[in-house]
């Protein structure tokens, strides 16, 4: 392994980094993965946390453990966010939340002719369809986990700059604040343009919405396998 020279980056620059990178790549990236998932949903802006927190917490969760792998391992790091069975973090969650929307829309019925129950009664926390699909959650966790070990460059300057620290937790303050910048400006453009479109074509579709809904499961089924074999690189 040839010797690299040290980089040195503080936690704003990270922050900067991400937040550079969160305006432009990355919203073209997690764009086929998560359009999807609001179209199947149809949670507009008011609910697009349901979508957006597990996401965001696992792309979190993954570039703060790549940058405390690389502070404690050093560039050893770099060759296994390299290995192709990254991947199939990415491509096995978008086939578990194909999985789970799919299960989602055949008891969707059922839960919709219990809705006015479930109005009555203020006591419980989540609706019963919540409960129904709790892969969905998990597999958008790892979703975003799986989109965090895909290296970019602005990533890689990160990694490189939390290996020379000699410090996990240096590494760990490097990759959170990448990830902090990285989520903040895709989380407002999904929140407030994508999920209200997505509930917006919902509505006016209204005939068609079982055929929206096995679309997107289509799609995510598909870019799951494709991302998964290698055929697409997000």
């Amino acid at each position: 392994m040839t010797a690299l020279e040290p980089i040195t980056l503080s936690f704003s620059a990270a922050l900067i980094l991400g937040l550079s990178f969160g305006a432009g790549p990355c919203n073209i990236a997690c764009l086929p993965y998560l359009g999807p998932v609001f179209m199947a949903t149809g949670d507009g802006v008011r609910n697009s946390w349901r979508t957006l927190v597990p996401f965001s917490a696992g792309r979190l969760s993954g570039y703060a453990l790549l940058g405390a792998v690389a502070g404690w391992a050093g560039l050893l790091v770099q060759e296994w966010v390299s290995h192709p069975g990254t991947r199939w973090v990415l491509g096995g969650a978008t086939i578990t939340v194909a999985i789970a929307l799919l299960m989602r829309s055949y008891r969707q019925p059922a839960s919709c002719s219990k809705q006015p129950d479930v109005a009555l009664s203020p006591e419980v926390p989540i609706s019963d369809l919540e409960k129904q699909t709790p892969l969905l959650p998990g597999g958008l966790f790892f979703m975003g986990m799986g989109m965090a070990l895909n290296p970019c460059a602005p990533l890689t300057t990160v990694i490189f700059a939390a290996a020379t620290t000699a410090s996990a937790l240096g590494g760990f303050s490097l990759g959170m604040g990448f990830g902090l910048g990285a989520v903040i400006i895709p989380s407002l453009i999904f929140a407030f343009g994508v999920a209200h479109m997505g509930a917006q074509i919902r509505e006016h579709l209204e005939n068609w919405r079982g055929a929206l809904e096995k679309l997107s499961v289509i799609l995510l089924l598909l870019m799951g396998t494709a991302t998964a074999l290698g055929w697409i690189a997000p």
